[in-house]
């Protein structure tokens, strides 16, 4: 049996991003189906670290009143980077709201925001291919419903499916400029539980971060409340794979604070840790969160962006239902708003995502233990090129022996900034892309020079 449905639009994935682009097309009247693989019961429930930077500030289409309620923890105001190859503890500041959430009732008041909205759930729904025209414009989605064949038809197909999604994999973007440089190279494998400690924890106001034993790895423990904890780890895929779950236990066999834990859950991800695509659009079809690169989870930075960009994605995609023109061009101005409101931020902060393949792990963490937290705040967040004659200059007697480190991290920074620049220079339309990005791969080359890294993309 196979069953049709049409819709204005059809999103794929029941998360951040689709949810607030489902809500944001029911707000404005139009009809839009969400596609949802998981059951109605298991839906929400996503591995996530579970902290939120940014809390004060989400779209309007599910307002934060809406979801505050799995805010568990709002006490948090800095980060605290257990380095043991020193001894030593740093606590750094951090500016902006945080919170540490729970991720599963997260996710349940975004799907009831959603469907409060207007939007139709469709659970136990597997993707299996994308449906296109003869001029390539994407269509609609082929699927299986609970086990039988379900065909959605839509003017625009919003992709919110996560990373790697298969929807990319089954559509022909030749005709297009959709970013199709994507390997699994870009993306991290992170595995985290829920554990339940007997005692409060000394940390609770804190995000601590411990590295791994090697490079572009590293543990956290975000306290939910000060007895339920998010402990998890992550390592780039570039690098030779951990195993996840043997190496978080036998962290937390060293840490005497979960001595007659328990864990409550357990769950697994890939999550990118790459640039914004420098497309997302195409006839008929639009990527959003971490199925377009548009979180970065190593900053904290993921469920805002993602809340942002499906919003973003779904009025660009009501605005053009609405003027009859789905095309590329017609969608094109979604990606000049991802880029102007924090896609030219993540691009700069991959700068060091690069840096952190290529350096000495243990010369790293040497670095950190011997500035003070406030001054390497003070130097990170003041938004200027200073950083290394900054901290040279107010950390000297402190940082002896590490100056090399810090005029690379000064030199990196500057790159960062330049390609800042850059992407405040996003072209308005398709077809200045080509240039845009030849500029921008001549300023990723002077970043791979300099770091010594081997080319991400």
């Amino acid at each position: 049996m196979s069953i049709s449905h049409e819709y204005d639009v059809v999103v794929v994935g029941a998360g951040t991003a689709g949810c607030y682009a489902a809500a944001t097309v029911a707000d404005e009247g139009l009809d839009v189906a969400v596609v949802e693989r998981k059951s109605e019961e298991e839906a929400g429930h996503i591995a996530c670290g579970d902290a939120l930077k940014g809390a004060d500030a989400f779209p309007e289409a599910i307002p934060k009143s809406q979801i505050e309620g799995a805010f568990t923890n709002t006490g948090v105001d800095h980060g605290r980077f257990e380095i043991p190859q020193e001894d030593t503890v740093l606590d750094i500041p951090v500016p902006g709201e945080l919170a540490v959430i729970d991720r599963l009732k997260y996710g349940r008041l975004l799907i009831e925001g959603a469907a409060s909205a207007g939007a139709d759930f469709h659970y136990d729904t597997v993707v299996q291919d994308v449906t296109q025209a003869d001029d390539g414009s994407v269509t609609g989605i082929r699927a299986r419903r609970s086990g039988d064949a379900a065909t959605y038809d839509a003017d625009i197909v919003i992709d919110g499916a996560g990373s790697l999604s298969l929807l990319q994999d089954k559509t022909d973007f030749s005709n297009t400029h959709f970013d199709t440089n994507v390997s699994y190279s870009q993306f991290c494998s992170a595995y985290r539980e829920i554990v339940e400690v007997p005692e409060p924890v000394e940390w609770d106001d804190a995000l601590v971060f411990k590295p791994t034993e090697r490079a572009a790895g590293y543990l956290w423990y975000f306290p939910r409340t000060e007895t339920t904890i998010n402990a998890g780890l992550g390592f780039q895929m570039t690098e030779e794979p951990m195993k996840l779950v043997e190496d978080l236990k036998r962290d937390l066999r060293t840490r005497p604070e979960f001595e007659g834990a328990t864990v409550t859950d357990k769950l697994g991800a890939a999550l990118p840790t790459r640039r914004p695509y420098d497309s997302a659009v195409a006839d008929g079809f639009l990527a959003a969160g971490d199925a377009a690169g548009h979180v970065n989870p190593t900053t904290g930075g993921g469920i805002a962006g993602a809340a942002y960009a499906g919003t973003y994605a779904a009025e660009q995609a009501v605005e053009a239902i609405s003027d009859g023109d789905v095309s590329e061009d017609a969608l094109w101005r979604y990606n000049e708003r991802v880029m102007d409101h924090f896609g030219a931020r993540y691009a700069g902060l991959d700068v060091y995502n690069v840096l952190s393949t290529a350096v000495d792990v243990d010369d790293l963490m040497g670095l950190l233990a011997s500035l003070p937290g406030e001054k390497l705040a003070e130097a990170l967040y003041s938004g200027t090129t200073s950083f290394g004659p900054t901290l040279l200059a107010k950390t000297a007697k402190e940082s002896f022996g590490y100056w090399s480190q810090i005029v690379e991290f000064y030199r990196t920074k500057n790159l960062a900034d330049e390609l800042m620049e850059h992407y405040a220079r996003y072209p308005g339309r398709a077809e200045a892309l080509p240039v845009w990005q030849e500029q921008r791969d001549q300023l990723m080359d002077d970043i791979y020079e300099m770091t010594g890294a081997e080319p991400k993309y």
